[in-house]
This record gives structure tokens, sequence and C-alpha cells, in this order.
């Protein structure tokens, strides 16, 4: 514990630069797990790594504004994290094993018009989720969907199996 104590400092305000780095790594990374914990319905257009940059960043610029963070040190660390949010961003465009750590895959729902329960039932999808989604794309019933997947942005998306009247 007094490891910790020494990395990130005392609590009344009197961190250095350097320990607020270390905080905002540190949130940076239980941040993302929070939210992956949460899944990715819940903020469903960002991504994690998004989603925990704008909560965090707000909240260091919203302490430093008030004066209840240091001014120098807290932006220090906010613009660590938004250093670190660029580059993770740069790296999963090189490294496909990172952009699927920090931005999901897609999950099939419904493949050649049968539902996945499994893959639903793991991803928070119920039948009305999955008929609204369907709903939302002009697919009246999953036996007319060809595949339908749970996106990164949280959205369905559907190929009908057979191509819609003109």
């Amino acid at each position: 514990m007094e490891m910790l104590r020494a990395l990130i400092g005392p609590d009344n305000g009197d961190a250095t630069a350097a320990q607020f780095c270390a905080r905002a790594a540190i949130l940076f990374v239980v941040g993302i797990a929070y939210i992956r914990v949460a899944g990715r319905r819940t903020f469903s257009h960002a991504s994690p790594l998004d989603i925990i940059v704008a909560i965090v960043v707000g909240s260091n610029l919203s302490r430093a504004m008030t004066g209840k963070a240091p001014f120098g040190p807290t932006l220090a660390a906010t613009l660590l994290l938004v250093a670190l949010h660029r580059v993770l961003m740069m790296l999963t465009i090189r490294w496909n094993w990172l952009a699927k750590l920090m931005k999901c895959e897609p999950v099939v729902l419904v493949r050649e018009g049968v539902e996945d329960r499994e893959a639903m039932r793991r991803h928070g999808i119920g039948q009305v989720d999955l008929l609204e989604g369907l709903r939302l794309e002009q697919v009246e019933a999953p036996e007319d969907v060809r595949l339908a997947t749970l996106e990164n942005s949280g959205k369905i998306s559907v190929v009908r199996r057979h191509a819609a009247p003109s």
C-alpha cells in the first residue's frame, strides 16, 4: 500500500505532476475495464476508449477550472490521457489484436434465420431488443435475416435473406 501511495501521492491535492500522471494512467485502465464490464450497449455509439477519455478529460478540466485540483499537474495528467488515447488509436490501426481488445469484435446474433440465443444472452440482447433492431432495418422477423450482427457501436446491422421488394 505504501508503494501505491508513493506512486499516486496524497489525496489532498498536493501530488506532483508525475503522481497525477500515474493516477491518470491507472484511472484510464480501470475506466476501460469498467466500461467493458458494463457492456458495449451502455455507450452504444462510442468505443470504451473514447468514452473513458471524454469522461476523464471533462472531469479533469472541470476540477482544474474550479480550483479543486492543482492547475499544472492536472493539465499534465489530462494531456497524458489525450496522448495515450491518440497513440492507442494509432496502434489499433497497426495491430488487429489491440483493435479487438479496445474496440470489441462484432457478434453474430442471427445467421440464416436462426437466432444465436447464447450470443444474445452473453451480450445482454433480449428477444425484444433483437426484434427492435430488425424493425429499425425494415425486417419483420429473424426468419427473414441472412445475418444480423451486434456491431462495435452497439447497433444491430442486418442483411436480409431475400432482397426487399422494389
